[in-house]
């Protein structure tokens, strides 16, 4: 297990116009509240008049616990420089719900993370559309749910995937191998908070079989990429994205294989990233503060 992190720890995310003076008062104003800042975290895109993104993790006073009026207060400094803010408690467990069809390598990932205590989430169910992974997930305690997906029917199901979803008050969807094209419908329900883990290094070999176009093309390079969904198929912003060199020798299948080991890889790191608040959103892009 990792080390736990203190029970006062608050985490902000800031977006907006730079300015001068952001950090200061930011500063400033945690002070005032009796709170320390024990990491920050900051980027802006041009200091004359571009975009300006910052992260900050801040404990407040151990003697009584008043987040709720830190978060209260902020909102005068956030209308006074038009932030796009949110602030988190670090030890809030966020709800993260998991979809997977038939392949396990990146489902187990998460679950081994899981279990180890790598990943700070509650995990309070498994979807797939198909029933080979329940033992697994299962196994470690977890609720399985089968919701196959019919010709004809594909509605039906994510109804009764988001019905699911919702009732568990999930805070974010992982498609680990979801092999699934969700509809506008479906995205439009979580705006921002579905990650996929796409089998190929997009913007190259988007769509089905990207491995057998991969070899067919002879690439040295192999990667994987996780990003959050948007209605545009493989082109919502990109949160993490890995490589793995490879040469001629390599078959359509054995490229398969070493594709599964950067597919796990990247697609934890975006999860973690996403859950530790670490990524902001701007446009189809993302600021990560890895």
């Amino acid at each position: 297990m990792i080390q736990s992190l203190p029970t006062n720890r608050g985490r902000l995310l800031v977006a907006c116009l730079d300015q001068p003076g952001i950090v200061a008062s930011i500063s400033s104003f945690l002070q005032k509240q009796g709170a320390n800042i024990v990491q920050s975290d900051q980027y802006t895109t041009d200091p004359e008049g571009g975009m300006f993104f910052m992260r900050i993790e801040f404990d407040w006073s151990s003697k009584n616990d008043h987040f709720d009026q830190i978060k209260e207060r902020f909102v005068e400094i956030a209308s006074e420089f038009k932030f796009d803010w949110r602030m988190e408690r670090a030890t809030r467990k966020k709800k993260m719900v998991i979809f997977v069809s038939k392949e396990n390598h990146c489902l187990l990932e998460l679950l081994w993370k899981w279990k180890a205590g790598e990943l700070h989430v509650d995990i309070p169910l498994v979807i797939s559309n198909h029933p080979d992974q329940k033992e697994e997930v299962e196994g470690y305690g977890i609720p399985f749910v089968h919701i196959p997906v019919e010709k004809g029917r594909k509605q039906e199901a994510e109804k009764k995937a988001i019905d699911l979803i919702k009732e568990h008050d999930a805070d974010f969807v992982v498609l680990a191998r979801y092999m699934q094209i969700l509809s506008p419908t479906f995205v439009q329900e979580f705006p921002k908070k579905i990650i996929n883990i796409h089998h190929s290094f997009l913007p190259a070999f988007i769509g089905a079989n990207p491995y057998a176009k991969a070899f067919e093309r002879g690439v040295k390079l192999i990667g994987a990429t996780a990003h959050y969904v948007t209605d545009d198929l493989d082109e919502g912003p990109i949160i993490e994205q890995d490589i793995m060199r490879v040469n001629h020798r390599y078959s359509s299948a054995e490229l398969k294989v070493a594709g599964r080991n950067v597919e796990r890889i990247a697609l934890a790191r975006a999860v973690n990233w996403h859950h530790e608040d670490r990524v902001i959103i701007h446009g189809n892009k993302t600021i990560v503060f890895s």
